[in-house]
């Protein structure tokens, strides 16, 4: 990190001197301009800001005390250095307390001057780190924050609280509206039935980390938000009067989402998006709406556009997908009697049908099947064991009463694990997710117990007693192996694995990695590339 120095003194050979003699390059000092005069300098300090400042006291036009007075009234913390014969010590002495870092006297010691040059260097760029890093946090906590907020208000948990929102003073929340794209990994669901957590998590992580850069170089303010395993939802944020999207910037979009999960992970996905406006009451609704269209997509890699108008064309069983979503819900609130209602609903209205409809209900409930198992492994209500055995079933399912049969048992099985699951393991499965969707972010126990609804203690006492381990020793854990994954099996540099899995530091994440493998991330990943791979 360079430091910038300005150098002020009326001599032209003292200002050469300091030039040649001092070796600025080697301390990483760029010294970004001369002056003969405090009124000369003030003009390159406007223009630079430097971050050092060396000068003369006694100099024509303007004098080193009232150059002084000058830079601090514009605001500039710049560190200074004064240059002081000795009949004007008293000078020095003063200016020491209007935030005059030192001072040396004339003639110079060039090598006392270099000691007293580097030991401030080191202070501006110790100063500078911790103020990146500052705002690195507190945008991190504004951003997470945000998404926290945004992933509430598409899952409909809340409406909106404005005091989330980065907007300028002079707008207001109910001012931004909303463009929304949902991606979907193809045939996740049966593809990753075999995987271990480990895995899911690492191409989960890997896809999310492709879609946080894939819009960047369009300078769009959005969100990507994990709505489930295999499905994120992208929120593109504008103000209502400059809103001036088209279709074809959001299919523009939407392309280059794909492509670039096809190139970064390769895998392929399908997106469908409505280009909105759309207010963020809206914004559930639209979610709930572009999953039911996504769901019926039997191609790969497709790219649907959908809005209120259309969903009726595209979806032609939208009140039954409603019944679907009532069963959802109770599977989520765990709601034995809000479950086996929508069932009934489902069959009797399924009973209605014309035979002209019959095959496309097969088709639907094919897509309902696999739209519950997605939701039932999020919830842990489905062992591995269980969901191999339905895919099976399914495969040799030939009629709208075979499907349902197997929608009945998915439910039954479904009742049964939550009935044996305490509320306790509820609310720790909870956290689980939590944290498996927040592990590059410096997450706490305040955090999640907030998040559960529950006081620090007492989630403290449950984590320990349903893991096996503390908080922190559970969170390490995660984020090594996550670690060893991705320096197995990404190119990304060790700091930025670092970054990815939750710590700012280099050196701190090589001292946990260290501690927990025995080995640095470089020793590590040196070793596992000399691993012969077996298949």
């Amino acid at each position: 990190m360079n430091v910038k120095a300005l150098l002020i003194d009326d001599e032209v050979h003292i200002l050469n001197n300091l030039k040649i003699v001092i070796p600025w390059e080697d301390m990483q000092v760029e010294i970004i301009g001369t002056a003969r005069n405090g009124a000369e300098a003030l003009d390159l300090v406007r223009l630079h800001e430097p971050d050092l400042i060396l000068c003369d006291i006694r100099m024509p036009v303007m004098d080193g005390m009232e150059f002084l007075r000058e830079v601090r009234k514009m605001g500039s913390e710049s560190e200074v250095l004064m240059l002081t014969g000795y009949q004007e010590f008293e000078y020095a002495r003063i200016a020491l307390q209007h935030g005059v870092r030192d001072y040396i006297l004339k003639p110079i010691n060039y090598e006392e001057l270099e000691d007293i040059v580097r030991k401030i260097s080191d202070i501006i760029r110790s100063r500078k780190m911790e103020k990146t890093m500052a705002e690195r946090r507190w945008g991190k906590v504004i951003s997470l924050a945000y998404e926290k907020m945004m992933f509430d208000v598409i899952m409909g948990f809340t409406s909106g609280n404005p005091s989330y929102f980065m907007v300028d003073d002079e707008y207001q929340s109910d001012q931004l509206v909303y463009t929304v794209l949902l991606v979907d990994l193809d045939g996740y669901a049966q593809r990753t039935v075999s995987w271990t957590d480990n895995e899911r998590k690492l191409w989960n992580f890997a896809v999310r980390n492709v879609l946080q850069d894939a819009l960047q170089d369009d300078w769009l303010k959005y969100a990507v938000l994990q709505t489930r395993e295999g499905e994120w939802c992208v929120l593109l944020q504008f103000y209502k009067e400059r809103y001036d999207i088209t279709e074809t910037d959001v299919e523009r979009w939407a392309t280059t989402i794909q492509q670039a999960v096809k190139e970064h992970v390769k895998m392929t996905v399908s997106l469908a998006w409505d280009s909105g406006p759309i207010p963020m009451l809206g914004l559930a609704a639209t979610y709930k709406r572009l999953q039911r269209v996504l769901l019926l997509q039997s191609e790969v890699e497709q790219l649907v556009p959908v809005d209120e108008s259309s969903t009726a064309r595209q979806v032609a069983m939208v009140s039954q997908w409603q019944l679907v979503e009532e069963i959802v819900s109770g599977m989520k609130q765990n709601d034995r009697h809000k479950v086996e209602h929508g069932l009934h609903d489902l069959q009797s209205s399924l009973l209605l049908m014309s035979e002209q409809s019959i095959v496309r209900a097969e088709k639907f409930l094919q897509y309902v099947i696999i739209h519950l198992l997605r939701e039932m492994r999020e919830l842990e209500l489905l062992t591995t064991q269980e969901e191999e055995v339905m895919w099976n079933k399914l495969q040799y399912c030939v009629s709208v009463k075979d499907l349902l049969t197997v929608i009945t048992q998915l439910l039954a099985q479904t009742n049964e694990h939550a009935m044996n699951k305490k509320s306790s393991e509820m609310l720790m499965i909870s956290a689980k997710d939590y944290i498996q969707r927040n592990l590059s972010s410096d997450i706490g126990i305040d955090e999640i117990a907030d998040y559960l609804g529950i006081s620090c203690s007492y989630f403290s006492l449950l984590f320990k007693n349903h893991f096996g381990e503390t908080f922190v020793e559970f969170v390490t854990k995660q984020r090594m192996e996550l670690a060893k994954s991705m320096l197995i099996m990404t190119d990304k540099s060790i700091t930025q694995v670092g970054h990815l899995v939750g710590y700012a530091e280099r050196r701190y994440f090589s001292k946990v990695f260290q501690k927990y493998t025995g080995m640095t991330p470089s020793e590590f990943r040196d070793k596992e590339a000399s691993v012969p791979y077996q298949d």
